[in-house]
């Protein structure tokens, strides 16, 4: 039987993707906007917190609509076709190698080491992942990077996106002992904070709890004010840091 169950969000929380998947989004409206506009951080974080735009590829395709939109433009002629805007990003992202990896997915610097998950075993912690970001770019970062052994991971293609809690349900159910374990799922967005809320209400006879953590790019006086909207989206407490999470504090 294990104490609890931590679920781990991957970008943002296990890995930095300010300089990879947020500026990959960049690049990609900036291509598709003809080189007119480019979102800046603080833009990005703004649709984020919608709650409706975990998938970077949708968020891409969104901040173009609205720039054109902006600009008097017609939505629908404006906006770029939806494959055609995923190979784009993919180029940024993974780069030109379709084997080896050569875009900015290889700069990401780690949140977490793998030393701190092997703590949470030893405290009797069951712990996975589950992430909108496809499984070639969650295991890159938990195989390759981390060197994790087949760790519990729902990804893009095995559940719907956030906040529909279904991938959520997946993964703590690879790792439940009982059904009553309390399950903490850890992440930096909104949407993140609402997949707890929507697993509470479909889920009512369990304890889930949001946790927060402040991504890298959110530094100074931002950090207050993201830091109350993932508390109004549910998160109990946010931290600077994943590692902050430890299994004392989990008790």
């Amino acid at each position: 039987m294990v104490a609890s169950i931590l679920v781990f969000d991957i970008d943002g929380v296990v890995r930095d993707v300010g300089g990879s998947y947020r500026r990959a989004i960049a690049d990609t409206v900036e291509h598709f906007s003809d080189r007119a506009y480019r979102p800046t951080m603080e833009e990005i974080d703004r649709l984020k917190s919608e709650g409706i735009w975990n998938n970077d590829w949708a968020a891409s395709q969104e901040l173009v609509a609205r720039y054109g939109e902006s600009q008097g433009r017609d939505r629908e002629t404006f906006t770029p076709d939806y494959n055609t805007l995923i190979a784009y990003f993919q180029s940024r992202y993974r780069g030109s190698d379709p084997v080896n990896w050569d875009g900015y997915i290889t700069t990401e610097p780690l949140l977490l080491q793998a030393e701190y998950l092997e703590n949470l075993s030893k405290a009797g912690i069951a712990w996975g992942f589950f992430s909108g970001a496809t499984r070639g770019s969650a295991e890159y970062v938990l195989k390759k990077r981390l060197g994790l052994d087949n760790p519990v991971l729902i990804a893009m293609e095995d559940a719907p996106g956030k906040p529909d809690p279904t991938g959520l349900f997946a993964a703590v159910e690879q790792l439940e002992t009982t059904a009553e374990e309390p399950v903490f799922y850890v992440g930096d967005t909104v949407a993140d904070m609402y997949t707890v809320n929507k697993a509470r209400e479909l889920r009512p006879t369990r304890r889930w709890i949001g946790v927060g953590v402040l991504p890298p790019h959110i530094q100074g006086e931002r950090a207050e004010s993201y830091a109350r909207e993932l508390e109004k989206a549910g998160a109990e407490i946010v931290l600077k840091n994943v590692e902050e999470l430890t299994p004392e504090r989990l008790k």
